[in-house]
């Protein structure tokens, strides 16, 4: 899913015209350097395109994406992987996080990261057998897993406790539904839950996030049901909204909470007879396992616990210290509108339609981008209060109203709809702010099958036209959009 939103965003976002070109981005990092592409440069932004060709940046993200893609749909489709897939799928996504800038920030995506480092270690060297011989993974492979999981969860407690007085007061959930990145039809319901209802979620979220992880601590059983607990919680994630698939990947390391004795029942009888045999004294058979590789096995599971906790060390930092602002109207979303004449009035404003939303009225809590997605094309990442946030420190917002003002293809593929099409494009963009919450079911608006009402906060940047972006744009070197 991550490759294949890569694809279909890649160029759009940090492509030759992408709103954030990561050639762009490449140069800066090495004139910081002085030009060398040393230890330095390549430690800050560890990707592949600092070997392929710039000049054609577009096709090398889409190679990069489409091999990660290909690899993958390998793996999924066939049940076998061995590390140097396993390695070779880390690496290709690493490339592409590391020149996504803002894009490629959310929690995800370095979540995505981490589990697929530790998944190489689970993987024989060679063997493609979907049930290699061998020895197992080392018992530190499996309980860094468990260490993700406590981690996350663990993380996720303590940065809401600390971070805003709601989850203190058990009020979070009175707001959490409608401002959720992308809301479902069935958050439109359950937002309407009594006050009694909403202060027991808070204090589930609170038992599973804060409480749960020291399961693990506490015995085989105990290890068991912290599983189920965490899997069934992000199951009522899932049908309660949309985070792409950050909860199906928290589901993940929660595996390596059960054992085989526990597990065993998902397989057939003759499977469990062979992984019986496999686990007898001397039944190992020729292929190498990485245990095999070493004296001692224990000194991979070492290296790799190490290599994990530095890889993400200053987001384990993050998930034990950072305060985050409070969100209570995180509603809040930016609007873009095009206008056609002079830019002294409304009277010729039309809303640009963002993502798949079916209208202005349902453009909801995620601004700038697809409903449906896995890129948040959002002024922050979530998390954020995006009314906190002005444009001067989102230049790419007006990047975007340049394009939108050219009417560029690739841009334009980012909007459900094009608004201009058939007609003359705006001479003028701006963009409003504007607040949303969820109408009344039952009520007028629900019966116009409208789901949101919004209230407009103010202007969010003035109207600006492509002759006056020119110098913006030279200051920036970003190409100047040709208007049709």
């Amino acid at each position: 899913v991550a490759f294949l939103v890569a694809f279909q965003q890649n160029k759009q976002l940090i492509g030759d015209k992408g709103l954030l070109p990561c050639k762009l981005y490449l140069q800066d990092i090495q004139r910081y350097f002085k030009g060398r592409l040393g230890l330095d440069a390549l430690s800050y932004a560890p990707t592949l395109i600092w070997f392929l060709d710039w000049d054609a940046m577009d096709s090398a993200l889409d190679c990069l994406a489409l091999a990660g893609l290909a690899v993958a749909a390998f793996v999924l489709l066939t049940g076998c992987a061995n590390m140097l897939l396993m390695f070779l799928l880390w690496l290709l996504y690493l490339s592409l996080v590391n020149v996504g800038q803002i894009w490629w920030v959310l929690r995800w995506e370095s979540q995505l990261l981490e589990t697929g480092f530790l998944g190489i270690f689970l993987c024989p060297l060679w063997s493609l057998s979907r049930l290699p011989q061998g020895s197992p993974p080392s018992r530190i492979v499996i309980w860094s897993f468990r260490w993700l999981i406590f981690r996350i969860m663990l993380g996720a407690g303590l940065i809401k406790i600390r971070g805003d007085r709601c989850w203190r007061e058990l009020t979070c959930m009175d707001y959490h539904y409608e401002t959720q990145p992308v809301p479902s039809p069935i958050s439109y319901f359950m937002h309407r839950s009594p006050w009694w209802f909403h202060r027991f979620e808070t204090l589930v979220n609170h038992f599973i996030e804060l409480v749960v992880p020291f399961f693990l601590l506490l015995g085989r059983s105990m290890s068991v049901l912290h599983g189920l607990l965490q899997i069934l919680f992000q199951v009522l994630l899932i049908i309660s909204g949309n985070l792409s698939f950050l909860n199906w990947l928290t589901m993940v390391p929660s595996i390596a909470c059960f054992d085989d004795a526990s597990l065993g029942f998902l397989f057939s009888s003759r499977l469990r007879e062979r992984v019986a045999r496999l686990q007898l004294p001397g039944a190992r058979g020729q292929s190498l396992s990485l245990g095999e590789l070493f004296p001692e096995r224990e000194k991979l599971g070492f290296l790799c616990a190490w290599l994990q906790s530095s890889q993400l060390r200053s987001k384990a930092l993050q998930l034990c210290g950072w305060r985050v602002p409070g969100c209570h109207d995180v509603g809040l979303v930016l609007v873009p509108e095009g206008l056609w004449g002079h830019c002294h009035g409304d009277t010729a404003m039309r809303t640009l339609p963002w993502g798949h939303c079916h209208g202005d009225t349902a453009i909801g809590t995620l601004p700038w981008g697809h409903c449906h997605g896995d890129t948040a094309i959002g002024t922050l990442p979530w998390g954020h209060c995006h009314g906190d946030i002005t444009y001067e420190q989102n230049e790419w917002i007006i990047h975007l109203a340049g394009k939108l003002l050219a009417q560029e293809e690739e841009t334009l593929s980012l909007l459900a709809t094009n608004p201009f099409a058939g007609r003359d494009p705006p001479r003028w963009i701006r963009g409003e702010h504007f607040k949303y919450k969820f109408s009344q079911p039952g009520g007028k608006h629900a019966g116009d099958g409208k789901w949101w009402i919004r209230k407009r906060i103010g202007p969010y940047f003035p109207p600006v036209n492509l002759q006056g972006l020119r110098k913006f744009f030279e200051d920036r070197n970003w190409p100047h959009p040709v208007q049709p």
